[in-house]
C-alpha cells in the first residue's frame, strides 16, 4: 500500500476557514432564495471539510513529538473544532430549506435589509463584466460584494477563483452590503433592482418582534466570528472579551426569540412555518458559540502555535488592523459618508479608540485620528484600505512581512 504524504497544515487551515465561511454565506443565500440546489451544495462542502478536518487532526498528532509540541498543537486542534462547529451551524441553516421547514415572508424582507445581504444577478452579454475573468472585474473593491457561487446552466461553481471567466447568462450569487447592489446590477446590465417590500402594519406583532430579533442575531453572530479571528490573529484579550459579550447577547436574544415565536404561534392558523425561525435562531447562537470557543485560547492565555496566525493571514478573507493617520482623508469623517465596504471590500468589525472597542460601527459614527480600524476583506483591498487611512503597504525585504508606511501626502 502506497503511503500518503500529509498535506501542508497551514494550507489546510486556511482552506478549512474559507470553506466554513463559504458554507455560512451559501446557507444564508439558500434560505433567502429558498433554493434547494444551493442548500445541497452546503452539504457537499461539509463532506469536503470533514475530510480536511480528519487530515488536519492526523497531521497534528504526527507532529507532536514532545510535551511542548503537544501543548502547542492542542491550540490548533481547538481552532479546528471551532471551525467544524461553524460548519455545523451552516448545515443547520441550509437544513431549513432542504427539510422545507419554511420561514415567514416577513423574515425574507427583513434579511434584505441586514448589514450583509445575499443577492442574485444574471450576467447579460452586453454587460461590462461579460467574458472577463473575476480578477479583472474586482467586484469586492468596486461594489463591496463578493461572489459566493456561480450557476452556469445546470452546474454550480462554488467559491470561484480569479481565473474564472464570467459568461453571458451566468447567475451570480453574491454577499455584501445592500448599498452595493445598484452598481453591481449596472455592471451586469441587469434591470433596476426593486427591494423586497416590507409590509407596514399598524401595530408591532409578536411575529414582527421575533423576526427583528432574528435579523439582529444574524448580524451579531457574523460580527462575533470576524472578531474571534481578529482576536486569534492579534492575540488580543480585549477583542476576546468583546466576543464573549456578543455571545452572551446571542444567548439572551435566543431566549427572547423563543418567547416571541411561541406567542405568535397562537395567532397563526398553521404555526408550522415558525419552526424555521427556531432552527435559524439555534444556528445563529451556534455561530456565536463557535466564536467563543476560538477566543477561549486568548482569554486563558494559552500558548498558540505560530501556524494559526500564518494560516489566518493567507485565507481568502484577511483581517486588517490599521490606524487612522491624523492627516488622512478618513479622520474626522463618518462611516456612512466614506462607504469603506463598497470602495475597499472590507467589512468594518470594530474601532479601537483610547483602549476601548466600538464593535459594529455604522452610520453617523465619527472616525477619529488615531482610531484603529479592525476589518475583514479580500487581500486585494488591503492596500486601498491602508491608503484611505493615510498609509502605504510595504513588504519588508528580510522578513517578507507587510508593514505600514505613513503616506507622504
Amino acid at each position: 500500500m502506497e503511503e500518503r504524504s500529509p498535506r501542508n497544515l497551514k494550507a489546510m487551515l486556511s482552506e478549512s476557514k474559507d470553506i466554513s465561511e463559504l458554507m455560512v454565506d451559501l446557507a444564508y443565500a439558500a434560505l433567502f432564495f429558498s433554493d434547494e440546489h444551493m442548500a445541497s451544495e452546503v452539504a457537499e462542502l461539509e463532506e469536503r471539510l470533514s475530510g480536511l478536518v480528519h487530515e488536519m487532526r492526523e497531521v497534528c498528532v504526527l507532529a507532536a513529538r514532545s510535551p511542548r509540541d503537544a501543548e502547542q498543537m492542542s491550540s490548533v486542534l481547538h481552532v479546528i473544532s471551532a471551525i467544524e462547529r461553524m460548519a455545523s451551524a451552516a448545515v443547520g441553516i441550509s437544513g431549513i430549506v432542504t427539510h422545507r421547514l419554511g420561514i415567514p415572508s416577513a423574515l425574507v424582507a427583513d434579511l434584505a435589509a441586514a448589514e450583509e445581504v445575499s443577492h442574485r444577478v444574471r450576467v447579460r452579454e452586453e454587460s461590462a463584466i461579460s467574458q472577463r475573468p473575476l480578477s479583472e472585474v474586482e467586484l469586492p473593491t468596486k461594489v463591496g460584494m463578493r461572489i459566493v457561487a456561480i450557476r452556469r446552466a445546470k452546474d454550480w461553481i462554488i467559491d470561484p477563483d480569479g481565473d474564472e471567466i464570467l459568461l453571458p447568462d451566468d447567475v451570480l450569487i453574491l454577499r455584501g452590503p445592500p448599498a452595493g447592489i445598484p452598481e453591481l446590477r449596472q455592471l451586469a446590465a441587469a434591470p433596476v433592482w426593486q427591494p423586497v417590500g416590507q409590509v407596514e402594519s399598524p401595530a408591532l406583532t409578536d411575529l414582527d418582534r421575533a423576526v427583528d430579533v432574528l435579523v439582529e442575531m444574524k448580524n451579531v453572530s457574523e460580527v462575533a466570528i470576524g472578531l474571534a479571528y481578529s482576536a486569534l490573529l492579534f492575540n488580543d484579550q480585549s477583542l476576546a472579551a468583546e466576543v464573549s459579550h456578543l455571545e452572551d447577547r446571542l444567548d439572551e436574544m435566543r431566549e427572547r426569540l423563543e418567547v416571541w415565536v411561541l406567542r405568535s404561534a397562537a395567532d397563526q392558523p398553521d404555526p408550522s412555518p415558525l419552526r424555521g425561525l427556531l432552527h435559524l435562531g439555534f444556528a445563529a447562537e451556534e455561530l456565536g458559540d463557535a466564536a467563543q470557543q476560538m477566543v477561549w485560547l486568548v482569554e486563558n492565555q494559552e500558548e498558540m502555535h505560530p501556524i494559526l496566525s500564518l494560516a489566518l493571514g493567507e485565507s481568502d478573507e484577511v483581517i486588517a488592523r490599521i490606524p487612522v493617520a491624523p492627516e488622512s482623508e478618513l479622520a474626522g469623517t463618518t462611516i456612512a459618508a466614506e462607504q469603506l465596504e463598497m470602495e475597499t471590500g472590507f467589512y468594518l468589525l470594530a474601532i479601537r479608540r483610547s483602549g476601548r472597542y466600538l464593535y459594529r460601527p455604522r452610520g453617523q459614527i465619527l472616525i477619529c485620528a488615531d482610531d484603529e480600524l479592525i476589518a475583514s476583506g479580500p487581500d486585494e483591498g488591503q492596500a486601498l484600505l491602508a491608503e484611505r487611512c493615510g498609509y502605504l503597504l510595504s513588504t519588508d525585504e528580510d522578513t517578507g512581512e507587510i508593514e505600514l508606511v505613513l503616506s507622504a501626502s
